[in-house]
Protein backbone atom coordinates (compact mmCIF):
# COMPACT_ATOMS: atom_id res chain seq x y z
CA UNK A 1 0.00 0.00 0.00
CA UNK A 2 1.26 3.72 -0.81
CA UNK A 3 3.64 4.60 1.95
CA UNK A 4 5.64 8.10 2.62
CA UNK A 5 9.16 8.91 1.49
CA UNK A 6 10.68 8.12 4.81
CA UNK A 7 8.84 5.32 5.17
CA UNK A 8 10.09 3.90 1.77
CA UNK A 9 13.11 4.47 2.92
CA UNK A 10 13.47 2.80 5.75
CA UNK A 11 11.73 0.09 4.03
CA UNK A 12 14.81 0.22 1.24
CA UNK A 13 17.57 0.50 3.83
CA UNK A 14 15.96 -3.51 5.39
CA UNK A 15 15.67 -4.62 1.73
CA UNK A 16 19.31 -3.94 1.00
CA UNK A 17 20.38 -5.46 4.08
CA UNK A 18 19.04 -8.30 3.23
CA UNK A 19 19.12 -8.84 -0.40
CA UNK A 20 22.94 -8.51 0.10
CA UNK A 21 24.67 -11.47 -1.09
CA UNK A 22 26.43 -13.75 1.81
CA UNK A 23 24.14 -11.81 4.47
CA UNK A 24 21.71 -14.24 6.67
CA UNK A 25 19.40 -13.78 9.09
CA UNK A 26 22.47 -14.43 11.40
CA UNK A 27 24.78 -11.46 10.10
CA UNK A 28 21.50 -9.23 10.44
CA UNK A 29 21.32 -10.04 13.78
CA UNK A 30 24.78 -8.99 14.51
CA UNK A 31 24.62 -6.48 12.69
CA UNK A 32 21.27 -5.14 14.71
CA UNK A 33 22.97 -5.80 17.85
CA UNK A 34 26.22 -3.85 17.29
CA UNK A 35 24.74 -0.75 15.27
CA UNK A 36 20.88 -0.55 15.66
CA UNK A 37 18.85 -0.07 12.54
CA UNK A 38 20.00 -0.65 8.38
CA UNK A 39 20.60 3.11 8.17
CA UNK A 40 22.91 2.62 11.39
CA UNK A 41 24.67 -0.52 9.90
CA UNK A 42 25.21 1.43 6.67
CA UNK A 43 26.33 4.46 8.02
CA UNK A 44 29.02 2.71 10.16
CA UNK A 45 31.72 2.38 7.80
CA UNK A 46 33.92 -0.57 5.91
CA UNK A 47 36.17 -0.85 9.10
CA UNK A 48 33.80 -1.99 11.83
CA UNK A 49 31.33 -3.92 9.45
CA UNK A 50 34.29 -6.07 8.83
CA UNK A 51 35.03 -6.06 12.50
CA UNK A 52 31.70 -7.53 12.82
CA UNK A 53 31.38 -9.57 9.58
CA UNK A 54 34.90 -9.81 7.68
CA UNK A 55 36.00 -7.63 4.57
CA UNK A 56 33.86 -9.50 1.97
CA UNK A 57 30.84 -9.31 3.23
CA UNK A 58 31.56 -5.69 4.64
CA UNK A 59 32.84 -4.44 1.44
CA UNK A 60 29.36 -6.22 -0.06
CA UNK A 61 26.95 -4.59 1.77
CA UNK A 62 29.03 -0.74 1.23
CA UNK A 63 29.38 -1.89 -2.69
CA UNK A 64 27.07 0.16 -5.68
CA UNK A 65 25.35 -3.23 -6.24
CA UNK A 66 23.25 -2.56 -9.01
CA UNK A 67 21.77 -6.18 -9.55
CA UNK A 68 20.72 -5.36 -5.61
CA UNK A 69 19.07 -2.02 -6.31
CA UNK A 70 16.85 -3.27 -8.62
CA UNK A 71 15.74 -5.51 -6.50
CA UNK A 72 15.58 -3.13 -3.60
CA UNK A 73 12.76 -0.93 -6.38
CA UNK A 74 11.07 -4.06 -7.59
CA UNK A 75 10.35 -5.26 -3.89
CA UNK A 76 9.29 -1.38 -3.10
CA UNK A 77 7.30 -1.50 -6.48
CA UNK A 78 5.25 -4.64 -4.84
CA UNK A 79 4.55 -3.55 -1.23
CA UNK A 80 2.89 -0.46 -3.09
CA UNK A 81 -0.66 -2.61 -3.96
CA UNK A 82 -3.26 -2.92 -1.62
CA UNK A 83 -2.66 -5.90 0.70
CA UNK A 84 0.89 -6.29 0.35
CA UNK A 85 3.31 -5.65 3.26
CA UNK A 86 6.98 -5.90 4.68
CA UNK A 87 7.39 -6.40 8.32
CA UNK A 88 10.81 -5.92 9.50
CA UNK A 89 11.73 -7.15 13.03
CA UNK A 90 11.04 -3.80 14.95
CA UNK A 91 7.30 -3.89 13.01
CA UNK A 92 4.60 -3.99 15.95
CA UNK A 93 3.03 -6.76 13.72
CA UNK A 94 6.20 -8.85 13.14
CA UNK A 95 4.79 -12.33 14.98
CA UNK A 96 6.71 -12.59 18.14
CA UNK A 97 6.57 -16.59 17.71
CA UNK A 98 9.19 -15.72 15.11
CA UNK A 99 11.28 -14.18 17.30
CA UNK A 100 11.95 -17.19 19.51
CA UNK A 101 13.51 -19.56 16.63
CA UNK A 102 17.08 -18.44 16.67
CA UNK A 103 17.34 -16.90 13.30
CA UNK A 104 14.03 -15.02 12.49
CA UNK A 105 13.85 -13.71 9.04
CA UNK A 106 14.56 -10.08 9.28
CA UNK A 107 12.20 -9.24 6.85
CA UNK A 108 8.67 -11.10 5.96
CA UNK A 109 6.76 -10.59 2.99
CA UNK A 110 2.91 -10.73 3.36
CA UNK A 111 -0.35 -10.68 1.09
CA UNK A 112 -3.15 -10.41 2.90
CA UNK A 113 -3.99 -9.92 6.79
CA UNK A 114 -0.18 -9.48 8.36
CA UNK A 115 -1.98 -9.90 11.96
CA UNK A 116 -2.74 -12.77 11.02
CA UNK A 117 0.49 -14.39 11.74
CA UNK A 118 0.47 -13.80 15.54
CA UNK A 119 -3.08 -15.43 15.92
CA UNK A 120 -3.38 -18.94 17.20
CA UNK A 121 -1.98 -21.29 14.86
CA UNK A 122 -1.83 -25.21 14.00
CA UNK A 123 0.79 -26.55 11.18
CA UNK A 124 -0.50 -29.21 9.56
CA UNK A 125 1.94 -31.05 7.26
CA UNK A 126 2.86 -34.38 5.55
CA UNK A 127 3.96 -36.12 2.42
CA UNK A 128 3.72 -34.92 -1.39
CA UNK A 129 2.02 -38.59 -2.17
CA UNK A 130 -0.15 -38.82 -0.10
CA UNK A 131 -2.85 -41.49 0.12
CA UNK A 132 -6.77 -40.80 -0.04
CA UNK A 133 -7.64 -41.52 3.28
CA UNK A 134 -4.23 -39.15 4.58
CA UNK A 135 -6.08 -36.20 1.94
CA UNK A 136 -9.15 -36.83 3.45
CA UNK A 137 -7.95 -36.65 7.20
CA UNK A 138 -5.63 -33.21 6.36
CA UNK A 139 -8.77 -32.04 5.33
CA UNK A 140 -11.46 -32.93 7.94
CA UNK A 141 -8.88 -32.33 10.72
CA UNK A 142 -7.94 -28.97 9.21
CA UNK A 143 -11.68 -27.97 8.88
CA UNK A 144 -12.47 -28.83 12.64
CA UNK A 145 -9.51 -27.47 14.33
CA UNK A 146 -10.38 -24.17 12.20
CA UNK A 147 -13.77 -24.03 13.64
CA UNK A 148 -11.94 -24.57 16.93
CA UNK A 149 -10.18 -21.20 16.78
CA UNK A 150 -6.93 -23.33 15.41
CA UNK A 151 -5.63 -21.16 12.64
CA UNK A 152 -3.78 -23.73 9.62
CA UNK A 153 -0.28 -22.77 8.77
CA UNK A 154 1.13 -25.32 6.11
CA UNK A 155 3.43 -25.12 2.89
CA UNK A 156 1.01 -25.04 -0.27
CA UNK A 157 2.92 -28.49 -1.36
CA UNK A 158 1.14 -30.53 -2.83
CA UNK A 159 -0.65 -33.63 -0.85
CA UNK A 160 -0.95 -32.80 2.85
CA UNK A 161 -0.64 -29.61 2.77
CA UNK A 162 -2.67 -28.73 0.08
CA UNK A 163 -5.73 -30.83 1.66
CA UNK A 164 -5.18 -29.12 4.62
CA UNK A 165 -5.38 -25.91 3.44
CA UNK A 166 -8.67 -26.20 1.41
CA UNK A 167 -10.49 -27.81 4.81
CA UNK A 168 -8.75 -24.85 6.76
CA UNK A 169 -10.43 -22.26 4.25
CA UNK A 170 -13.80 -24.12 4.88
CA UNK A 171 -13.20 -22.79 8.73
CA UNK A 172 -13.83 -20.24 11.07
CA UNK A 173 -10.32 -19.37 11.64
CA UNK A 174 -9.07 -19.51 8.18
CA UNK A 175 -5.18 -20.48 7.07
CA UNK A 176 -1.77 -19.09 6.67
CA UNK A 177 0.30 -20.46 3.86
CA UNK A 178 3.92 -20.27 4.18
CA UNK A 179 6.10 -20.19 0.42
CA UNK A 180 9.36 -21.38 -0.07
CA UNK A 181 9.38 -19.09 -3.16
CA UNK A 182 9.55 -15.57 -3.52
CA UNK A 183 5.91 -14.01 -2.29
CA UNK A 184 4.52 -13.55 -6.25
CA UNK A 185 5.98 -16.51 -7.17
CA UNK A 186 3.22 -19.36 -6.64
CA UNK A 187 4.91 -23.02 -6.19
CA UNK A 188 3.62 -25.72 -7.78
CA UNK A 189 1.83 -23.54 -10.43
CA UNK A 190 -1.25 -26.03 -10.16
CA UNK A 191 -2.13 -24.44 -6.92
CA UNK A 192 -2.32 -20.90 -8.32
CA UNK A 193 -6.20 -20.89 -7.56
CA UNK A 194 -5.76 -22.18 -3.94
CA UNK A 195 -3.17 -19.67 -3.36
CA UNK A 196 -5.60 -16.70 -4.31
CA UNK A 197 -7.84 -17.93 -2.30
CA UNK A 198 -5.74 -18.21 0.68
CA UNK A 199 -4.64 -14.66 -0.20
CA UNK A 200 -8.34 -13.49 -0.07
CA UNK A 201 -9.34 -14.66 3.37
CA UNK A 202 -6.11 -15.51 4.77
CA UNK A 203 -2.43 -15.12 4.21
CA UNK A 204 0.36 -15.96 2.30
CA UNK A 205 3.83 -14.98 3.80
CA UNK A 206 7.41 -15.43 2.46
CA UNK A 207 10.68 -14.52 3.76
CA UNK A 208 12.28 -13.82 -0.06
CA UNK A 209 11.66 -10.99 -1.84
CA UNK A 210 9.41 -11.24 -5.50
CA UNK A 211 11.00 -12.54 -8.56
CA UNK A 212 13.09 -15.44 -6.26
CA UNK A 213 12.08 -19.02 -8.00
CA UNK A 214 12.46 -22.52 -6.82
CA UNK A 215 15.67 -23.12 -4.88
CA UNK A 216 15.81 -26.49 -3.45
CA UNK A 217 17.64 -24.86 -0.43
CA UNK A 218 14.65 -22.82 0.48
CA UNK A 219 12.57 -25.21 1.36
CA UNK A 220 14.02 -26.47 4.80
CA UNK A 221 13.76 -22.50 5.68
CA UNK A 222 10.58 -22.26 4.67
CA UNK A 223 9.72 -25.61 7.17
CA UNK A 224 11.85 -23.84 9.85
CA UNK A 225 8.88 -20.52 9.41
CA UNK A 226 5.98 -22.95 9.02
CA UNK A 227 6.93 -24.65 12.84
CA UNK A 228 7.66 -21.22 14.18
CA UNK A 229 4.85 -19.60 13.46
CA UNK A 230 2.66 -22.37 14.85
CA UNK A 231 2.02 -23.67 18.58
CA UNK A 232 2.20 -26.58 17.54
CA UNK A 233 2.68 -29.30 14.67
CA UNK A 234 0.63 -32.12 13.33
CA UNK A 235 2.47 -34.43 10.24
CA UNK A 236 -0.72 -36.50 8.80
CA UNK A 237 1.65 -38.97 6.39
CA UNK A 238 5.05 -38.42 6.23
CA UNK A 239 7.54 -41.19 4.76
CA UNK A 240 11.19 -41.69 6.86
CA UNK A 241 13.11 -39.18 4.94
CA UNK A 242 10.91 -36.50 4.65
CA UNK A 243 10.98 -32.39 4.99
CA UNK A 244 7.83 -32.85 7.31
CA UNK A 245 10.00 -34.79 9.81
CA UNK A 246 12.53 -31.51 9.20
CA UNK A 247 9.40 -29.58 10.75
CA UNK A 248 8.18 -31.78 13.17
CA UNK A 249 12.05 -31.85 14.57
CA UNK A 250 12.48 -27.91 14.13
CA UNK A 251 9.30 -27.40 16.33
CA UNK A 252 10.15 -29.43 19.18
CA UNK A 253 13.76 -27.67 18.99
CA UNK A 254 11.27 -24.07 19.42
CA UNK A 255 9.25 -25.93 22.30
CA UNK A 256 6.54 -26.11 20.18
CA UNK A 257 3.84 -29.43 20.51
CA UNK A 258 4.41 -32.29 17.91
CA UNK A 259 1.54 -34.68 17.58
CA UNK A 260 1.31 -37.04 14.48
CA UNK A 261 -1.63 -39.44 12.92
CA UNK A 262 -0.81 -42.85 12.44
CA UNK A 263 -1.43 -45.27 9.84
CA UNK A 264 -0.97 -48.89 8.17
CA UNK A 265 2.13 -50.51 9.06
CA UNK A 266 2.28 -51.55 5.74
CA UNK A 267 2.08 -48.22 3.96
CA UNK A 268 5.41 -46.06 3.73
CA UNK A 269 3.96 -42.72 4.38
CA UNK A 270 3.21 -43.98 7.42
CA UNK A 271 6.60 -45.08 8.65
CA UNK A 272 7.39 -41.27 9.35
CA UNK A 273 4.74 -40.61 11.58
CA UNK A 274 5.06 -43.78 13.59
CA UNK A 275 8.83 -43.31 14.06
CA UNK A 276 7.98 -39.53 15.40
CA UNK A 277 5.58 -41.14 17.85
CA UNK A 278 8.44 -43.65 19.07
CA UNK A 279 10.32 -40.33 19.95
CA UNK A 280 7.60 -38.84 21.51
CA UNK A 281 4.68 -37.26 19.49
CA UNK A 282 1.58 -37.12 20.44
CA UNK A 283 -0.55 -39.74 19.16
CA UNK A 284 -3.43 -38.35 17.59
CA UNK A 285 -6.59 -39.97 16.62
CA UNK A 286 -9.45 -36.88 16.76
CA UNK A 287 -9.18 -33.50 16.34
CA UNK A 288 -9.98 -32.97 20.46
CA UNK A 289 -6.44 -34.88 20.82
CA UNK A 290 -5.51 -31.68 19.60
CA UNK A 291 -7.24 -29.33 21.40
CA UNK A 292 -6.64 -31.37 24.60
CA UNK A 293 -2.71 -30.27 24.02
CA UNK A 294 -2.97 -26.80 22.26
CA UNK A 295 -6.14 -25.36 24.23
CA UNK A 296 -4.29 -23.61 27.17
CA UNK A 297 -1.95 -21.78 24.51
CA UNK A 298 -4.46 -20.90 22.22
CA UNK A 299 -6.33 -18.86 25.12
CA UNK A 300 -3.17 -17.38 25.81
CA UNK A 301 -2.56 -16.41 21.65
CA UNK A 302 -6.08 -15.44 21.23
CA UNK A 303 -7.68 -17.66 19.87
CA UNK A 304 -10.81 -16.25 20.00
CA UNK A 305 -9.94 -13.49 18.27
CA UNK A 306 -12.48 -12.15 15.40
CA UNK A 307 -11.24 -13.24 12.28
CA UNK A 308 -11.89 -9.70 10.15
CA UNK A 309 -14.33 -10.83 6.86
CA UNK A 310 -14.78 -14.69 7.45
CA UNK A 311 -17.79 -16.74 7.54
CA UNK A 312 -18.12 -19.15 10.68
CA UNK A 313 -18.87 -22.00 9.04
CA UNK A 314 -21.62 -23.77 11.67
CA UNK A 315 -21.97 -27.65 11.57
CA UNK A 316 -24.06 -30.12 13.70
CA UNK A 317 -22.72 -30.86 17.07
CA UNK A 318 -24.55 -33.89 17.58
CA UNK A 319 -23.65 -36.43 14.51
CA UNK A 320 -27.26 -35.87 13.33
CA UNK A 321 -25.54 -34.17 9.65
CA UNK A 322 -23.28 -37.07 8.94
CA UNK A 323 -25.86 -40.38 10.21
CA UNK A 324 -25.94 -41.06 6.19
CA UNK A 325 -22.72 -42.57 6.66
CA UNK A 326 -23.65 -44.72 9.31
CA UNK A 327 -25.49 -47.24 7.05
CA UNK A 328 -22.77 -46.96 4.51
CA UNK A 329 -20.24 -47.85 7.46
CA UNK A 330 -22.27 -50.78 9.37
CA UNK A 331 -20.98 -52.53 11.71
CA UNK A 332 -17.23 -53.92 10.06
CA UNK A 333 -14.33 -51.22 10.26
CA UNK A 334 -13.59 -49.63 6.86
CA UNK A 335 -11.44 -46.81 5.74
CA UNK A 336 -12.28 -43.78 4.42
CA UNK A 337 -11.22 -44.51 0.91
CA UNK A 338 -13.85 -47.57 0.45
CA UNK A 339 -16.79 -45.01 1.87
CA UNK A 340 -16.15 -42.97 -0.42
CA UNK A 341 -16.27 -45.47 -3.37
CA UNK A 342 -19.41 -47.53 -1.05
CA UNK A 343 -21.41 -43.37 -1.13
CA UNK A 344 -20.07 -41.66 -4.09
CA UNK A 345 -18.90 -39.04 -1.96
CA UNK A 346 -15.38 -37.38 -2.26
CA UNK A 347 -13.27 -39.09 0.48
CA UNK A 348 -12.96 -34.97 1.78
CA UNK A 349 -16.59 -35.17 2.69
CA UNK A 350 -16.30 -38.66 3.95
CA UNK A 351 -13.73 -38.35 6.24
CA UNK A 352 -15.28 -34.68 7.42
CA UNK A 353 -18.35 -36.95 8.27
CA UNK A 354 -16.64 -40.01 10.00
CA UNK A 355 -15.00 -36.71 12.05
CA UNK A 356 -18.47 -35.57 12.78
CA UNK A 357 -19.70 -39.08 14.01
CA UNK A 358 -16.20 -39.73 15.93
CA UNK A 359 -17.18 -35.81 17.69
CA UNK A 360 -20.24 -36.95 18.30
CA UNK A 361 -19.12 -40.41 19.82
CA UNK A 362 -21.44 -42.53 17.05
CA UNK A 363 -17.96 -43.65 15.35
CA UNK A 364 -14.54 -44.40 16.68
CA UNK A 365 -11.12 -44.45 14.52
CA UNK A 366 -8.97 -47.45 15.24
CA UNK A 367 -5.30 -46.94 15.04
CA UNK A 368 -5.02 -47.99 11.61
CA UNK A 369 -6.86 -45.64 9.83
CA UNK A 370 -10.23 -47.35 9.73
CA UNK A 371 -13.48 -46.54 11.48
CA UNK A 372 -16.12 -48.48 13.07
CA UNK A 373 -19.11 -47.74 15.00
CA UNK A 374 -19.73 -47.37 18.71
CA UNK A 375 -22.92 -49.30 18.88
CA UNK A 376 -24.85 -46.34 20.16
Amino acid sequence: MPVSAAARDERAGWLRLVLTPGIGPAAVRRLLEAFGLPEDIFAAGRAKLAAALDAARAQALLANDAAREAQVEAALRWAQHDGHHLLALVDPLYPPRLLAIGDPPPLLFVRGDPAALSRASLAIVGSRHATRAGLGNAQAFARALADSGLQIVSGLALGIDAAAHRGALEGRAGTVAVLGTGIDQIYPPAHAALAEAIAASGTLASELPPGIGVQRASFPRRNRLIAGLSLGVLVVEAARRSGSLITARQAAEFGREVMAIPGSIHSPVSRGCHQLIREGAKLVESAEDVLVELRAQMGEAGAGDAVPGRRAVRRPADGQGARWLLAALGWDPAAPDELAERTGQPVGVVSAGLLELELAGLAERWIDGRYVRTGR
